[in-house]
């Protein structure tokens, strides 16, 4: 069946920013999606998709450049899925980013916030990650170019990221930006090497192939720490794991600890399988202030670490401490909020439903000598009873940091009626924020809101507000 054939508009003007770090036009009484653009930018826009008051396109033709775009820096700029706003100068997507917070919350959520400050952005744009991910894979993605040309590829062995909405297949990397060069280098000699060696590359479909995915540390005290996963079944599957290895320590000393997972899931999470060391301690240190962090292969760090450092301080300031407070801190990870904020409080207590995520804060804490932080597993909602309270005390501030989904509206439920003084919520999506802080406005009202960037050329936007007792 041949697919429905949509008009082309000509001559659209692109007014603004949308959802997901897309550009929106207006045409006639339908909402036009499209990506890649900058408002200001005139187009011809062939129509992909077409629903009752929305419609998605992609551009076909620039009559006019917006004087607000710049040239992308990245090879893959456009197919690769990330770093959507590199077209984007960064003033620009600073302003579009606060802008995002403000309608989230006041136009959106209707939040009646006291004070907007204003966004804080970040001194680097490039090379600001300390954690990145490439997937393996044998079914490289094909380029519009490389289609139309009708080649047949004896070999689509590809290490890269993953094509939204198409799973199976890994667009291969040739340079990133978001890390520094080593793994550039490391990423892209490792697929020659394999070729060469004719190691296979993982077939997510068919669940076969031996290399399947690498995700790199790099940490503020100097360490470089390599995850590579496996998928091997025999002997010589097995052999083929150990050579790669043994390329990697050799040819790349930079690598101070190298680990590796032989993962025979359906998925590439690592979680509940075991992590073997090949080379180093099997773990890097991050430095915040005084503050060391132990992190781990299977450990959550901010990977930003300049901004996590302004973040964590903006949640300090918010929190008002003078040092005899009990603070609260939810959903608290590997514990690197809690403990940055226990030398200024009298106590604080650290709530995690992953206990690994809460061994992780445990040692951090133990490491800098933190005796005044106690963690604790478990649902927030089956954890903040009264009897856990009474035993630990009414905390005077609670922070609380949820994933992209937000609170859960019992969690909510629980924070109510726990009637701390003031709370700081640090959130990753304003949206979900907007929702709980609506829930929470029975008893409380927001004093002030601060946006910060976490990752420039994104359309990703942290916000942390604090909240007062009514």
């Amino acid at each position: 069946m041949s697919k429905k054939k949509y008009p082309v508009l000509e001559n659209i003007e692109i007014t603004d920013f949308a959802a997901e770090g897309k550009s929106l036009a207006r045409v006639d009484n339908y909402v036009v999606f499209v990506p890649f653009t900058v408002p200001g930018d005139v187009v011809d826009l062939q129509v992909i998709r077409k629903k009752h008051s929305f419609m998605e396109a992609k551009v076909v033709r620039f009559h006019r450049y917006s004087a607000d775009r710049v040239q992308p820096f990245c090879l893959h700029f456009g197919i690769c899925g990330g770093c959507k706003w590199q077209m984007l100068s960064y003033e620009k997507q600073l302003e579009y980013k606060q802008k995002q917070v403000a309608d989230t919350l006041l136009r959106i959520g209707k939040v009646s916030v006291g004070e907007m400050l204003p966004i804080i952005g970040a001194s680097d744009t490039r090379e600001y990650r300390n954690k990145i991910e490439f997937s393996c894979s044998n079914k490289r993605w094909l380029t519009e170019e490389e289609v139309q040309q009708q080649v047949q590829y004896d070999n689509k062995n590809a290490i890269g990221f993953h094509i939204p909405g198409a799973f199976d297949k890994v667009l291969d990397i040739k340079e990133c930006h978001l890390m520094t060069d080593l793994q550039n280098r490391v990423r892209n000699g490792l697929r020659d090497f394999a070729n060469t060696r004719q190691i296979s590359f993982f077939d997510l479909r068919n669940q076969v192939g031996v290399l399947r995915d690498m995700l790199f540390r790099t940490s503020n005290s100097g360490e470089v720490m390599l995850t590579i996963q496996f998928h091997y079944i025999d002997n010589e599957e097995e052999r083929q794991a150990m050579e790669v290895l043994e390329y990697l320590e050799t040819g790349f000393p930079e690598l101070t600890t190298i680990v590796w997972v032989n993962n025979l899931k359906c998925n590439d999470t690592f979680g509940d399988l075991p992590v073997h060391i090949y080379k180093g301690q099997g773990y890097v240190y991050e430095m915040m202030e005084d503050l060391k962090f132990k992190v781990g292969p299977k450990s959550f760090y901010q990977t930003n670490n300049e901004q996590a450092y302004r973040l964590y301080s903006v949640v300090k300031d918010f929190c008002g401490l003078t040092g005899n407070e009990l603070v609260y801190d939810l959903y608290t990870g590997t514990g690197t909020i809690a403990n940055f904020l226990a030398s200024s409080c009298r106590q604080v207590i650290g709530i995690e439903y992953v206990p690994e995520a809460i061994e992780d804060a445990r040692i951090n804490a133990d490491i800098n000598h933190i005796n005044n932080a106690n963690f604790f597993t478990g649902d927030m909602k089956d954890i903040l009873t009264d009897e856990f309270l009474q035993q630990h005390g009414h905390p005077d501030v609670i922070v609380t940091d949820p994933p992209r989904a937000g609170m859960h509206p019992d969690v909510v439920e629980v924070i109510l009626r726990t009637a701390p003084q003031r709370i700081v919520y640090v959130s990753c999506n304003p949206a979900t924020q907007a929702r709980d802080l609506q829930q929470l406005a029975e008893g409380y009202e927001v004093k002030v809101s601060q946006p910060v960037d976490m990752f420039p050329h994104t359309h990703h936007v942290e916000n942390v507000v604090m909240l007062e007792k009514k």
